[in-house]
């Protein structure tokens, strides 16, 4: 297995996967449709990127880095096919997703998610993120709690 940076080629992945996940946990907002449906313009260009794991040539997993403001990305739209859950994918992305982030010399990164998803929390505070206050604008109705990882 083996992760790589974003490419074109690889958005109908990153929305299947992404869409599969929501509609499996939860509902597909407005928001998602937004930016599964162009990546690379609410992503990619403003500064993000979007990481996958491969095995071979499938794409069996995902995760995101989109710029909320200057040093400050959203780590979102991770998402491992349900085949290939339980094998530590997501902690292989986030490995990745924290190194790549540090060497960009960014302050923090921000994760909006959902206390029902308990593995995905315990992944997160794992790697040292902490909650902090969810404000009114939440992009995410399904958003209950918002977490912050400060990377300097």
């Amino acid at each position: 297995m083996q992760i790589v940076e974003w490419k074109p080629e690889y958005s109908s992945e990153f929305k299947k996967m992404n869409i599969q996940w929501l509609e499996e946990f939860f509902w597909v907002e407005p928001h998602d449709e937004e930016v599964l449906g162009n990546p690379e313009k609410y992503i990619i260009k403003p500064g993000g990127n979007i990481f996958f794991t491969l095995d071979d040539d499938t794409v069996i997993g995902c995760v995101a880095l989109m710029k909320m403001e200057d040093n400050i990305f959203e780590l979102t739209k991770m998402a491992v096919k349900p085949g290939y859950r339980g094998k530590k994918i997501g902690q292989q992305l986030m490995k990745h997703t924290l190194e790549y982030a540090r060497r960009k010399g960014w302050e923090k990164l921000i994760i909006y998610s959902n206390r029902k998803l308990e593995n995905a929390i315990h992944l997160y505070l794992k790697y040292g993120f902490e909650e902090i206050p969810i404000e009114n604008n939440n992009p995410y109705s399904r958003g209950d709690i918002k977490m912050q990882l400060k990377l300097s």
